[in-house]
């Protein structure tokens, strides 16, 4: 088991990003975005910079956090397909000199004038998906879906469909634990309930390959992708985070957990003063009471057993 984390919720420069890492005394950073460009668009000249850094300091990539078939990206255009297989090629060469095994997708975004459930787009995701698979497949990596407010994150079915769909060992799941709080279970009629997090974990349990840890409390939705929520530390919202993590302990889990605050700058030290600072704190306050969480989960699961 591991820990790692969303880096630049901390910090852009990937000189902050490794120490705030090394002072949670961790080893993984789970790299979305460096100077605000995600690692697999940054020039090959900034990415060797970065590479170097990273060795220097001992810390790894664990995963990449990419844009590839993301909320973003409308299955209906076909130039969203070729960006997400123009992105999983640029990843993989990086990947692979940084010993990155996980890369994090999605399945393209959620079309709002169609209706739920729409078996020919459908297949045309689930073909695309599979050709990104495939190419994963071939270089030695997993494609983790993360359940985001992407197309087969729409529902428990939707969930259930994906899963079926697409049977490869370089196809899992990055359960993000907040996610389904924000999310409609879009099954049925209008107006749909929320998904809980305990529900949707239990529709993809047996495919999980890794953990997000985002907590949060709905607030109201905003008529754009993602509604207003308000973010807690983890276990102080509606995310079941505690209960989750329990069961995957119980159940013999042993992958990472990477912390994904989007507090943004609310924790600050007195002693310190400026909004980048109170971003960086935020993140490490957020990592410690993580640790200390999960060290309390333990004791219980371990006075269980």
């Amino acid at each position: 088991m591991y820990f790692s984390g969303f880096a630049d919720e901390a910090a852009d420069s990937i000189e902050k990003q490794i120490q705030v890492t090394k002072e949670l005394g961790w080893q993984y950073i789970e790299s979305r975005n460096i100077d605000g460009t995600n690692i697999t668009e940054i020039s090959e000249e900034k990415f060797e910079d970065v590479y170097q850094k990273l060795e220097a300091a001992g810390i790894k990539i664990n995963c990449f956090g990419s844009a590839v078939a993301n909320w973003g990206k409308d299955p209906r255009d076909e130039k969203s397909f070729t960006e997400s297989r123009e992105e999983l090629k640029r990843a993989i060469p990086r990947m692979k000199k940084l010993g990155t095994k996980m890369i994090r997708g999605m399945s393209f975004g959620i079309p709002r004038d169609l209706a739920p459930r729409n078996p020919e787009l459908e297949k045309k995701i689930i073909s695309e998906l599979k050709i990104l698979t495939a190419m994963c497949e071939d270089a030695g990596i997993t494609y983790v879906h993360e359940n985001c407010m992407n197309y087969f994150s729409q529902s428990y079915q939707h969930m259930d469909y994906l899963l079926n769909e697409i049977d490869s060992p370089n196809f899992k799941i990055v359960f993000d634990t907040g996610n389904p709080v924000m999310a409609d279970n879009k099954m049925g009629s209008e107006p749909y309930q929320k998904q809980t997090s305990w529900q949707a974990y239990q529709q993809l349990k047996d495919r999980i390959a890794y953990v997000h840890i985002k907590d949060c409390v709905f607030k109201e939705d905003t008529g754009e992708i993602f509604p207003e929520m308000d973010y807690k530390f983890a276990g102080q919202g509606d995310g079941q985070v505690k209960k989750i993590i329990k069961d995957l302990l119980e159940n013999g889990y042993d992958g990472g957990f990477s912390i994904e605050p989007h507090m943004g700058a609310v924790y600050h030290d007195q002693a310190e003063s400026g909004e980048e600072k109170a971003k960086y704190n935020t993140y490490l306050e957020y990592g410690k009471r993580f640790m200390q969480l999960m060290t309390e989960i333990k004791a219980e699961v371990n006075k269980k057993n």
